[in-house]
């Protein structure tokens, strides 16, 4: 059972993490964060030493999250199963948030890269990884025949996840579903995927 200090760290986490994914690390302040909670400011600061400190906790947590799902999307019975498997379980992902928020990852590296290059590298590093992932996934199915072989896995594993990212900006922005299924189809065109 967790102790009510725990409890009280978790709400702080969750509450922050929506108010960065919907407006953004800068424009949300402490006070923001404060009124979303319902707790006093001495409460936040003494779990979190400050926004920073909240903003890398939301970031740690949502990257292992992150992780954990694509272990899980890119899993299947064959290579062209897999990626077919990771472009519906990113759309239903979606789907299930009514395409509000967008993707914290992409959301941070828009706001962040140029500003704060602590942020910057940690959410580089989670692309990093997210391509590393996609192109194993890729290069297995071009051995198997079961997507193009003309263009070398790490440029399709790059082009899948840019795809990916535009679909969610565009169907956010939209709040529309259609977007994001046209980008994940033109994928299955583009990568001549055969499951």
């Amino acid at each position: 059972m967790k102790t009510k200090g725990e409890l009280t760290r978790e709400k702080i986490l969750e509450v922050a993490r929506e108010l960065f994914n919907s407006k953004g690390f800068n424009a949300t302040t402490i006070s923001d964060l404060v009124a979303a909670t319902g707790m006093q400011k001495g409460s936040l600061y003494f779990h979190f030493a400050g926004k920073d400190a909240i903003a890398h906790e939301v970031l740690s947590e949502a990257t292992a999250e992150f992780m954990d799902f694509l272990s899980k999307a890119l899993g299947g019975e064959n290579p062209g199963v897999c990626i077919d498997k990771f472009f519906r379980c990113a759309l239903e992902k979606h789907l299930g948030t009514g395409f509000v928020g967008g993707c914290i990852f992409g959301n941070t590296a828009l706001e962040m890269s140029d500003s704060n290059p602590e942020f910057a590298g940690a959410i580089d590093a989670v692309f990093d990884e997210w391509i590393n992932r996609v192109e194993v996934v890729v290069a297995m199915a071009q051995k198997s025949g079961q997507i193009r072989t003309d263009i070398s896995s790490e440029a399709l594993a790059k082009h899948i996840i840019a795809t990916i990212e535009g679909g969610i900006m565009m169907s956010r922005l939209k709040k529309d579903e259609r977007p994001m299924k046209e980008c994940l189809e033109t994928l299955r065109i583009t990568l001549d995927l055969r499951t």
